[in-house]
């Protein structure tokens, strides 16, 4: 609640161990209160959050613990180098000596940043930095990653190989949420999607779920979240792709 705006409405979800599950939805739907809450980075007005079992409000550091958080926009301290940002990462979460130094190294390797380990993170491309972020994230094998847009700055050779990361996480057991405006990483990761709009959620489900809400059977993630949004907003999608309002004497 901001005022007397409710950013995010009655919002009631539950995300399964080893599930990647996508929070899509227009801007301004709620999706970045969501996250910011989820995190522990904003105290909900009502409600009830949890992370495997912890309360993110009255548990606060537990849920904490349990927890990985990439932000769109990574905020790193750019004086430090690559590796000395992991080492502050991870004693943050208690690892120290040689796990630490372990960890360190096979996130620079698979993140390919092991070349520039030694140099300062403001030297760093917007892509390497969210590829710092993730590595800093997954640093502590938490149970739940929380990500906000992953493929923003990323090229599309770490785009691939982050979204295949997804998959393997959840294999081995992690609950992944993302947010992202990129549809065809939801579709091509997601086992489960759910589309909020004006702070209400208003479908849930795998795709083949969400297309028959959308009356839209076979049809790819963009055709069906465009006619659910459109729909929630008293309009509708032609079947040449535009636009058909159902007052159209009011535009």
């Amino acid at each position: 609640m901001y005022g007397g705006f409710s950013a995010v409405s009655g919002l009631d979800l539950t995300v399964q161990t080893g599930e990647v599950f996508g929070f899509l939805g227009p801007n301004g739907a709620g999706k970045t209160t969501t996250i910011k809450i989820l995190a522990g980075l904003l105290p909900p007005t009502q409600g009830v959050v949890e992370l495997c079992g912890f309360n993110v409000v009255s548990q606060a550091l537990q849920a904490k613990a349990v927890t990985g958080f990439i932000p769109d926009t990574p905020f790193l301290f750019e004086r430090l180098t690559g590796r000395e940002f992991l080492r502050f990462s991870g004693r943050l979460y208690g690892l120290d000596g040689e796990p630490l130094t372990r960890e360190v190294d096979r996130q620079l390797g698979f993140f390919e940043l092991a070349g520039w380990a030694d140099h300062l993170v403001e030297s760093y491309s917007h892509g390497m930095k969210k590829r710092l972020a993730m590595g800093a994230a997954l640093l502590h094998k938490p149970k739940v990653l929380i990500v906000d847009e992953p493929m923003v700055g990323l090229d599309p050779k770490g785009a691939r190989k982050v979204k295949g990361l997804f998959r393997s996480l959840a294999a081995g057991g992690m609950t992944v949420f993302l947010t992202t405006h990129e549809l065809s990483t939801a579709e091509a990761v997601c086992d489960r999607i759910g589309i909020v709009h004006h702070g209400v959620m208003i479908a849930m489900g795998n795709l083949r779920e969400l297309a028959e809400k959308a009356q839209s059977p076979g049809s790819g993630l963009e055709e069906v979240f465009l006619r659910l949004t459109l729909e929630n907003e008293g309009e509708e999608l032609s079947s040449s792709g535009d636009l058909k309002a159902d007052n159209p004497q009011g535009l």
